[in-house]
């Protein structure tokens, strides 16, 4: 599986503070199965985000996993530039992500993100705290090589 990683934050492509949870994702990806890990690349909220979508999907990523820009401020964006690239949702991913640690954590409902599929490209929207991080690929590990599997055509299990 091939993945990048795209860290949305206004104040980290800005150079204002160094991202920490780009890079996390990205090696918490290698250790679900992903043999190359790409990025991550940096991008403001808002269009810079589906830019970012739109060129992994062309450069022929298995899955994109972005982190941040999920929350309810005015400047988060991400999951509105995620809609308009993906062809359809996969809810059940995001609505998981939001409730495995809600106990601990009750502010993860306010988590806006998205998962989906765009042509053979899975794409998942994750928080940009290191925690939500977390959270999120204990759910996402787990099941990412059969939901690529089955996004590029493979049978269930028999």
């Amino acid at each position: 599986m091939r993945a990048l990683v795209v860290t949305v934050s206004n104040r980290a492509s800005a150079g204002v503070y160094e991202d920490r949870s780009g890079p996390l994702l990205a090696g918490l990806l290698r250790d679900a199965g992903c043999e190359q890990v790409d990025g991550p690349a940096v991008v403001a909220d808002g269009p810079p985000v589906e830019t970012a979508l739109r060129e992994g999907v062309a450069g022929g990523y298995d899955v994109i996993v972005t982190t941040g820009g999920t929350g309810v401020t005015p400047l988060d964006l991400t999951p509105e530039m995620t809609r308009r690239v993906i062809d359809r949702e996969i809810p059940g991913i995001a609505e998981a992500v939001r409730q495995v640690n809600r106990d601990k954590v009750p502010t993860s409902i306010l988590s806006r993100g998205l998962a989906g599929q765009a042509g053979s490209t899975l794409i998942v929207n994750l928080p940009g705290s290191s925690g939500g991080v977390r959270d999120g690929m204990a759910v996402l590990g787990p099941i990412l090589a059969h939901v690529v599997d089955q996004i590029h055509g493979g049978d269930h299990a028999r």
